[in-house]
């Protein structure tokens, strides 16, 4: 289990927090979804970072 720190955890809920608030904005554009991953260092681990491009 990772031991997280109160930044690691900051950042790993407002992530969560911004792609549930994204979800329906995502759904109802049109467009090419990009995913790309990226190294994150405040949580020292990869995460996915989605993009919609028209």
């Amino acid at each position: 289990m990772t031991n997280f720190t109160r930044r690691g955890f900051l950042a790993t809920s407002a992530a969560t927090l911004g792609v549930r608030a994204a979800a329906p904005f995502a759904r109802t554009g049109g467009g090419r979804r990009i995913l790309t991953l990226v190294y994150d260092k405040s949580i020292g681990a990869m995460r996915a970072v989605e993009r919609i491009v028209p």
